[in-house]
């Protein structure tokens, strides 16, 4: 999987270069983004932008690496969504879970 990985401001920013965020590559975002909690991370925030379609199986490593900044007392925001990315977490409800940024810059200054 395609991720790009910067530090703005004590802020993790995960970039998901890919197109689609699915059962073939969500599992490396999930691996990812615990590695990073396990290693001392606290703030983690994922940016979507160039993802245009994510299933049940991205929402559901979204959701793990949630969990994970929970238990480590850290946090995880998104930013960036696409208009259908961003229709699949208001269907699901999960908009309503995560902090969700309309751009990177917005979302690290909310840290």
């Amino acid at each position: 999987m395609n991720l790009k990985t910067e530090e703005k401001n004590d802020v993790l920013v995960i970039f998901v270069k890919e197109e689609r965020l699915d059962a073939h590559n969500s599992n490396d975002l999930k691996v990812t983004m615990q590695e990073f909690f396990d290693g001392g991370r606290k703030n983690i925030l994922v940016d979507l932008n160039d993802v245009r379609f994510i299933d049940s199986s991205g929402l559901g490593a979204l959701v793990s690496g949630f969990k994970n900044a929970i238990s480590h007392q850290g946090s995880l925001k998104l930013a960036s969504l696409q208009p259908q990315v961003k229709s699949m977490f208001e269907l699901t409800r999960l908009h309503r879970v995560f902090e969700i940024f309309g751009s990177t810059a917005e979302a690290v200054e909310n840290f």
